[in-house]
């Protein structure tokens, strides 16, 4: 076969499925511009304007580029208050592609958060996951809940080629169930999993969580901002899948847990948007009243119709398997740039991001001097990048006895938009981490003069040392 001919050519190329019909101009401020923007900022990444960033990896939430069929659904937007027709073109495509009957419109993730800790939560109780995405976290906290993440040691393992490092470790999670059971009022599995280096949770791994669920009838829910992802991962790296559909593969993935909310700005691929999805009538209708009293009317939720619209053609363009190979091949070219620089990355790669090990650039650095705000200013100053460092505290259990335990991770996350950058962008990102690591061991560390109690990483402010 000829290589014109190879199905896999496009993919070894990086060549996109999609053609740009419009661009936005971006600027690379000077060294000396970037220097003074820095101190001006506090030494955040948070308080730079972006105007001022050349390079935006700091998440991967809403800031998608949206197709043209996406932009064609705003313009069909219906605007009316009540059961706008807007909001079943929505609730079909969720119905038929996660598999739920009930859909709560929310304005983003974490407003689904909101209303299903009010609704779900009481004090004292845990939370059992895979791990906890940050306002997933906060939400549970000011609950006065306790958030556990039952993550792997692997996950500490940066260079260890497992295929599902987003896995529950089963051990721990029954170890926790047997201990506290009692205070567990639901189980959630983030597919794939954010915190866990962007990696994917494998469909046997589900299946046997929420088998130790149904030991202690307890529900099941998803944080699915990623399921696309994870539903590809599936069919690429575990056994039984590779002829399946991304939509079976999310449609079986799925149907283990009695519900599920999303942000829409990750996997739909919108900039704003998110819902709730159960199969629970009687929960739906009580998210449909804390809806009413935080969100807006039970068919729109906080959002104009034309974003209903978007969401609705975005949920069946982020189950596009051309589209997910792209997106999930930029990643692994990154993690394939960054570690021939000789910097040391999760492998294999993940899909929203690429998860680089802050100690091994920083290592001279205590926790103390903030190694992961070092990295990150140091990001911006050689090259106008953003993107997130943080040192995440992670409440877990003994796998033997089921006692709670802390650990700390820290990690540098480089995600990646959808559609949004192209390969010269990630050449240019591997050049300018190449310098960090070089003048890395020269960086005196931060102290911190501000931090709230709640998501410190949002809000913090630093200066430098020395």
């Amino acid at each position: 076969m000829s290589t014109i001919e190879d199905p896999h050519l496009e993919l070894e190329t990086l060549a996109e499925p999609y053609r740009i019909k419009v661009v936005e101009k971006v600027r690379l401020p000077s060294r000396a511009e970037r220097e003074r923007i820095l101190k001006q900022a506090t030494y955040s990444i948070v308080h730079i304007d972006s105007n001022d960033v050349f390079i935006d990896l700091v998440t991967d939430s809403g800031t998608g580029a949206m197709s043209d069929q996406q932009w064609a659904a705003i313009m069909r937007g219906d605007e009316a208050y009540m059961r706008a027709r807007s909001f079943f073109e929505l609730e079909k495509a969720v119905r038929e592609i996660l598999g739920f009957k009930h859909v709560i419109p929310t304005h983003q993730g974490r407003a689904a958060e909101h209303i299903l800790m009010e609704l779900l939560l009481k004090p004292d109780d845990m939370v059992l996951s895979n791990t906890h995405f940050d306002t997933t976290r906060a939400h549970v906290m000011h609950r006065k809940a306790v958030p556990v993440d039952l993550i792997g040691d692997w996950l500490w393992r940066f260079d260890e080629e497992q295929p599902f490092k987003g896995n529950f470790d089963l051990a721990r999670l029954e170890a926790a169930l047997e201990r506290h059971h009692k205070r567990v009022p639901f189980i959630m599995i983030t597919v794939l999993n954010n915190f866990a280096c962007s990696s994917p949770v494998s469909m046997e791994n589900i299946r046997e969580t929420r088998r130790l669920a149904d030991r202690w009838n307890i529900p099941v829910y998803f944080d699915a901002c990623r399921f696309a992802e994870n539903a590809y991962f599936i069919k690429m790296r575990e056994e039984g899948y590779r002829d399946k559909s991304i939509l079976e593969i999310a449609r079986e993935m799925l149907s283990y847990g009695q519900g599920a909310w999303m942000s829409a700005k990750k996997d739909a691929i919108v900039n704003i948007g998110g819902f709730i999805a159960l199969n629970d009538e009687s929960l739906a209708r009580r998210c449909q009243e804390r809806l009413v009293l935080y969100e807006g009317f039970p068919t729109y939720g906080g959002l104009a119709g034309r974003d209903l619209e978007a969401m609705a053609v975005g949920l069946h363009e982020g189950i596009d398997e051309a589209h997910l190979a792209q997106r999930t091949g930029q990643v692994a070219y990154l993690v394939d740039l960054f570690d021939k620089a000789g910097i040391k990355v999760s492998k294999p790669a993940g899909g929203s991001g690429v998860f680089v090990d802050v100690e091994s650039l920083y290592g001279h650095l205590p926790l103390e001097k903030f190694p992961a705000i070092a990295l990150t200013c140091d990001l911006y100053l050689e090259g106008g990048i953003r993107a997130g460092a943080y040192p995440f505290h992670f409440n877990t259990v003994d796998a033997k006895t089921g006692e709670l335990s802390m650990k700390v991770f820290q990690f540098a996350r480089f995600a990646i938009p959808r559609r949004t950058y192209t390969k010269g962008h990630l050449d240019y990102i591997a050049k300018v981490m190449a310098r960090v690591k070089e003048r890395a061991p020269h960086n005196k560390g931060y102290r911190c003069i501000y931090a709230p109690e709640v998501l410190e990483h949002f809000f913090s402010k630093f200066e430098p040392l020395g």
